[in-house]
């Protein structure tokens, strides 16, 4: 690590902390030639996940996009947001295991359409008449009939 102040080669950490998150690492340091002192932080440099839209265009993975489509689609529904942000989560996690770091926008709706379908019937329709882009409204009843069926309703 070169010294931000006399650009020095060599130092030594005093002190390492990780972060609340345990992403990054917080390291104290001090150079040996000037013996100032200054602060580095590490972290793991991921290769972003990339969505590969309808059209073919690619666009980075945005977990605030995705929890935001799944809040609009659960609103005024009797579940938390701490529910929806480990639903956020799952979806992330399971991205990230998948070794192939492009994900079709279809996947991810699918998973989230998994999700929703097992949380609130009612959010899981709202986020499906949007995902599926319903032609009409026989498409959205048969869709509705479909999940009645399933449920046992």
């Amino acid at each position: 690590m070169k010294c931000p102040f006399c650009a020095h080669q060599e130092d030594k950490v005093i002190d390492s902390r990780e972060s609340k998150e345990n992403n990054v690492i917080r390291r104290r340091r001090e150079c040996l030639k000037c013996t100032k002192r200054f602060t580095t932080y590490e972290k793991i440099e991921l290769i972003p996940i990339m969505v590969v839209k309808k059209d073919n265009r690619r666009e980075e993975f945005d977990r605030e996009k995705l929890l935001s489509g799944i809040v609009t689609a659960c609103e005024k529904r009797p579940v938390s947001m701490d529910v929806l942000e480990q639903i956020v989560n799952d979806i992330e996690r399971k991205l990230w295991n998948n070794m192939n770091k492009e994900v079709t926008s279809e996947e991810i709706g699918e998973l989230v359409m998994g999700k929703l379908r097992d949380l609130d019937a009612i959010a899981y329709v709202r986020f499906a008449s949007v995902y599926r882009r319903f032609e009409d409204v026989g498409d959205f009843l048969d869709h509705a009939k479909t999940i009645i069926e399933n449920r046992g309703c």
